[in-house]
C-alpha cells in the first residue's frame, strides 16, 4: 500500500503529464524551459525520483512530439535539449532503448537532411547521435545500418557553420572507432567528401581519415587522385592536412602511385596551362590582378609536398630520384607565372641534392636531412655536375647562396632554361640496371623517357 507522499508524488506526476497533454505550443515550450533548466546533469535515478518513477512517461511524449513535428521545427530544439537530458544520464540505458524502439535514429538522421530546418537544430540532432554512438557498438551498427554514413557525411559537406562541422567530425571519429562491421563504410564516405566545396569540411575530412587509415590498415585505390586533387586548394588548412595524410599513405600499397603522381604534377599539361594565356590576351590597357591557376597551386604544393617526404624518409627521395624529380623540380622551378611554384621547387631540389648526394657517398649514413647544402657538393658531385651544367655557372651560384630567393633573381632566359631542362640524375646515378636495389616502386627507363619530350613539345607549343 503507498504511502501518503508516495500518492502525492504520483498525483503531481499526473497532473504535470495532463498539463503537457492539455498545452499548445506556447505552454509547452515553457514547461521545456523549466524541464533543461531543473534537470540539466542529472543522472537516470534522479529523474526517476522526480518524476515519481514515471520519467519514461514524459520521454515517450517528447518523442511522440518530435515525430509530430520535426518537419516544421516547432520548438525542436527545445525537444531535443530534453531528449538529450534522459539520453545523456548516466544510467540511461532504458531511456536510449525506449528511444530508439520508436524510430529516434531514423529521426535524427532525417533532421539532418531537411533544408527548413536550422542549422542549430541540426547541430542538437548531432549531438543525440554522438551520445548513441558512444554507448557502444551495436548503437554505432544501428546507425551505420540505417543509412546514418550517407546522411552524415552530406551534412558536413553542405553545413556553413563550422562548429556544427566539428560536431559532425567528432561523431565521424566515434563511428569509426570500435565498428569494425561498418568502418570501411565510415572509410569510403570520408572519402567521399574530399571533392565536396566546403573547405573546412575537406579539412576535418581528412583529419578523420588519418585516423580511419590507422585503424583499417588498407588503402581504397580512389584515396590518392582525390588527395592528389585536394592540392590544388588555396587553403592552406587544407594543403596542410592533404600533405599530413600523404606522409601517412607513403607507408601503404599505394605508395608507388602517389609518389609517381606527385612528380607529375611538377609538370602541368599544356592543355591545362594553356588556360591562361586567353586571360592576358584578353587583357585590357589597365592592370589587372588575377588568381592562380589551380594547376601552379597544386605545382606548388606538390613541390613542398615532395620535399616534406624528402626530409623525413631518405628511401623515398631515392625512390623519387627514379621517376626524374629533379628534372621535373628545375622545370617548376621555370614557371615564371607562379612565383610559390618556383619557390617550393627550389627548396625541395635542395634537399633532393643532399639527399641524392649521400645516398651514393662512401661511409655516409641515411640521417643525411642535416647535412649543409657545401657537404653535396664535396662529396657527390654527379647530381650537382648535371644541375650545375643545366643552370648555368651564375645561376647556380645564386642557388647555392639562397635558393629559396632564386626566383626573385633569376632573368627570363635563365627561367626559359630551366623550364627546357633535360636533366637525367637517374642515369647517372644508376648506371645500368636502374631498377637494382628498388623493389615495387620504379616504373621502368622507358616511362621515364616516355615523359620527356612531350613535355618538351609542349613547352616549345607554350612559347610559340
Amino acid at each position: 500500500m503507498t504511502s501518503v507522499k508516495e500518492q502525492a508524488a504520483i498525483s503531481r506526476l499526473l497532473s504535470f503529464l495532463q498539463e503537457w497533454d492539455n498545452a499548445g505550443k506556447v505552454t509547452r515550450s515553457h514547461i521545456l524551459d523549466s524541464f533543461i533548466e531543473t534537470n540539466q546533469g542529472r543522472t537516470a535515478p534522479e529523474l526517476e525520483q522526480e518524476f515519481s518513477q514515471g520519467a519514461s512517461l514524459f520521454l515517450v511524449r517528447l518523442t511522440t512530439w518530435l515525430r509530430l513535428t520535426y518537419m516544421i521545427g516547432s520548438c525542436l530544439n527545445k525537444i531535443l535539449r530534453s531528449i538529450g537530458i534522459f539520453l545523456s544520464a548516466v544510467s540511461s540505458n532504458r531511456y536510449l532503448v525506449e528511444f530508439l524502439e520508436v524510430g529516434g535514429v531514423l529521426t535524427l538522421l532525417e533532421i539532418l537532411g531537411l533544408e527548413k530546418i536550422k542549422e542549430e537544430d541540426k547541430k542538437e540532432s548531432i549531438k543525440l547521435l554522438q551520445v548513441i554512438a558512444n554507448s557502444g557498438r551495436k548503437y554505432k551498427e544501428l546507425i551505420c545500418e540505417s543509412y546514418g554514413i550517407r546522411s552524415i557525411a552530406e551534412f558536413l559537406a553542405k553545413s556553413k557553420s563550422e562548429e556544427t562541422q566539428e560536431e559532425v567530425q567528432v561523431l565521424l571519429d566515434s563511428l569509426v572507432h570500435g565498428n569494425p562491421k561498418y568502418q570501411n563504410q565510415v572509410y569510403k564516405g570520408l572519402i567521399a567528401l574530399l571533392p565536396c566545396a566546403s573547405p573546412k569540411a575537406q579539412q576535418l575530412s581528412l583529419q578523420t581519415l588519418r585516423t580511419a587509415q590507422s585503424i583499417i590498415r588498407t588503402t581504397h585505390p580512389s584515396i590518392v587522385d582525390h588527395v592528389l586533387q585536394l592540392l590544388r586548394t588555396m587553403h592552406l588548412e587544407v594543403q596542410y592536412e592533404a600533405i599530413a595524410l600523404i606522409k601517412d599513405l607513403v607507408d601503404y600499397d599505394v605508395c608507388p602511385e602517389l609518389l609517381k603522381g606527385l612528380v607529375e604534377l611538377l609538370i602541368p599539361s599544356f592543355k591545362e596551362t594553356s588556360k591562361l594565356q586567353p586571360k592576358i590576351l584578353s587583357e585590357s590597357s589597365a592592370l589587372q590582378l588575377t588568381a592562380p591557376l589551380p594547376v601552379f597551386l597544386q605545382q606548388a604544393a606538390a613541390a613542398k609536398a615532395i620535399g616534406v617526404l624528402a626530409r623525413s624518409n631518405t628511401s623515398l627521395a631515392e625512390e623519387m630520384l627514379h621517376l626524374r624529380v629533379v628534372h621535373s623540380l628545375m622545370t617548376a622551378m621555370g614557371n615564371t607565372d607562379h612565383s610559390n611554384s618556383q619557390r617550393q621547387a627550389s627548396l625541395t631540389l635542395e634537399v633532393s641534392g643532399r639527399l641524392g648526394a649521400a645516398r651514393r657517398a662512401p661511409g655516409v649514413g641515411t640521417a643525411v636531412t642535416r647535412l649543409p647544402p657545401q657537404y653535396f657538393v664535396q662529396t657527390f658531385p654527379v647530381v650537382e655536375d648535371h644541375v650545375r651544367k643545366s643552370m648555368g655557372e651564375e645561376l647556380y651560384q645564386l642557388f647555392l647562396s639562397n635558393a629559396g630567393d632564386l626566383y626573385m633573381k633569376m632573368n627570363s632566359i635563365q627561367a626559359d632554361i630551366l623550364a627546357a631542362n633535360k636533366v637525367n640524375v637517374a642515369r647517372a646515378l644508376y648506371p645500368g640496371d636502374l631498377s637494382s636495389g628498388i623493389t615495387g616502386f620504379y616504373f621502368g627507363p622507358r616511362d621515364q623517357e616516355a615523359r620527356l619530350p612531350q613535355f618538351q613539345q609542349e613547352n616549345t607549343q607554350g612559347k610559340e
